[in-house]
């Protein structure tokens, strides 16, 4: 696959799993611990959360506004903001086509819109969740024009999507800075708006 913005990088050389005790999987996750020699140390042993990988979409509006959901999330048992996203199958990652096509449907699905004709789904890379913990990576990308479809949102049975609407840049910058937006995936698609210079600080 060509190298692009898109592509999730592969592991550095040096790394060597020696081995892995799974501890027990879902259709979402698997959690293990693994015997790993790095480049810089004897074998360790480290306990994973392995994940598919997956997209974050920012939706933009022709007017330039954002669309975020308001989702209950168990673990913190708190309902937040958040730009829609959703995993990978795995055996898709490889196919760029595929992971855009992931990601037309998260856009849809969870939130009711979709991409204008003619409109563009801009890579903006990929960031990995939470390090320590999780070999988890997830692509963004900014979604522009997008618009409200005819169809409408089709929440998955798993969610728990109880508001969608729109902002302007200027409130979800204050939605930020106040600590309303706390969802790893939206500041670090936000982060990396502002970086490419999609958006202005």
């Amino acid at each position: 696959m060509q190298k692009t913005n898109l592509v999730h990088d592969q592991p550095e050389a040096g790394w060597e799993t020696l081995g892995s005790e799974i501890h027990f999987t879902t259709p979402h996750l698997t959690v293990a611990t693994d015997q790993v020699r790095t480049p810089s140390q004897s074998a360790r042993q480290w306990s994973v959360v392995h994940r598919k990988p997956a997209v974050v979409i920012a939706p933009l509006t022709r007017e330039g506004k954002f669309v975020l959901i308001r989702e209950e999330r168990i673990p913190i048992r708190a309902a937040i903001w958040s730009m829609p996203a959703g995993q990978i199958d795995a055996n898709l990652e490889p196919d760029e086509a595929a992971v855009r096509e992931v990601a037309r449907r998260e856009l849809r699905e969870e939130t009711g819109y979709e991409l204008e004709p003619g409109a563009e789904m801009v890579p903006l890379g990929h960031f990995f969740s939470s390090p320590g913990m999780t070999d988890e990576h997830c692509y963004l990308f900014l979604a522009r024009p997008v618009r409200k479809s005819a169809a409408g949102a089709e929440h998955d049975t798993t969610e728990a999507i109880v508001d969608c609407r729109e902002f302007c840049a200027d409130v979800v910058r204050q939605m930020i800075a106040d600590g309303e937006i706390r969802d790893s995936n939206t500041l670090s698609t936000w982060a990396r708006l502002v970086a490419t210079g999609e958006i202005f600080p």
